[in-house]
């Protein structure tokens, strides 16, 4: 089954969160430090609490990366414990030259076995190609991100008068020959969310910002609703992974993703 497929199917069944593996171990249940592996522990556990009622996971490559040999362990070993049926998405945001990105490419789909990237194209499209090359996969270009500093770069008015992010999108949709394109929209920026959303296309769209960043839950769903739009994702890491530090950490994180699988099938089917 191809990354496409694994989100439409997920999308079909009402689920559209996306719970994002952002593990720091300073921030885990303290009881988890007393195990063999806590941070693999603490993954385990999550993923079963919760793979029953999410779409997707997102793993932030940075909270494995900087514990070294052992992260990049654990990393692989949080990825073999997630169901094949569920889109996995390596949140590296790679972007270099070319022969650069091809070798993150092959690391992130071949040695990892992601379903999904998210990519940075700002060194252009040569820099995006060699994840596009992987047909089955699913690329998300970021676009328009949550946080504030989005405003320093991303919203700088173009001479045609564009900004910079309006051209992004337009470039990802001519990008999308193989259906393997999408973009990340901040759900913190939902005015800009409104004003373009209908320049996304057929493009799938992964929205983080929700919970801890501000974004809301209902505006977003909503807007999608509004313009007859599915195929898209709502990122939540901290306010569900962290909803509890005590050992009903997850329990809590499972009864977070089911309040808000609440809320989305009430606006979804209203």
């Amino acid at each position: 089954m191809n990354a496409l497929s694994k989100l439409i199917n997920k999308n079909k069944e009402n689920k559209i969160i996306c719970v994002g593996l952002d593990t720091d171990i300073d921030k885990i249940p303290s009881h988890l430090l007393n195990t063999t592996n806590p941070v693999l522990e603490f993954n385990r556990a999550i993923i079963d609490a919760t793979k029953d009622s999410v779409a997707a996971y997102k793993i932030n490559f940075a909270f494995y990366e900087c514990n070294g040999a052992e992260g990049f362990n654990n990393l692989k070993s949080t990825i073999d414990l997630i169901p094949k049926d569920i889109l996995i998405i390596a949140d590296a945001k790679r972007g270099d030259i070319g022969n650069t990105s091809d070798m993150y490419a092959k690391s992130v789909f071949n040695y990892f076995n992601c379903d999904s990237v998210t990519v940075n194209p700002y060194l252009g499209e040569d820099s995006v190609k060699p994840f596009l090359n992987y047909q089955n996969k699913l690329i998300f270009v970021l676009a328009l991100t949550s946080n504030p500093g989005s405003a320093d770069f991303e919203k700088l008015k173009l001479e045609n008068g564009k900004f910079l992010f309006q051209s992004v999108i337009e470039a990802v949709n001519k990008w999308n020959t193989n259906s393997n394109c999408g973009l990340v929209f901040g759900a913190t920026q939902f005015d800009e969310l409104n004003k373009n959303i209908n320049s996304f296309k057929n493009l799938p769209v992964l929205l983080p910002g929700v919970g801890a960043q501000g974004g809301s839950l209902e505006d977003v769903v909503i807007t999608f609703k509004a313009h007859n739009r599915s195929n898209f994702l709502i990122n939540v890491s901290r306010s569900v992974i962290y909803k509890s530090h005590g050992i009903d950490f997850a329990f809590a994180a499972k009864e977070e993703v089911e309040k808000m699988n609440n809320i989305i099938y009430k606006i979804l089917n209203q």
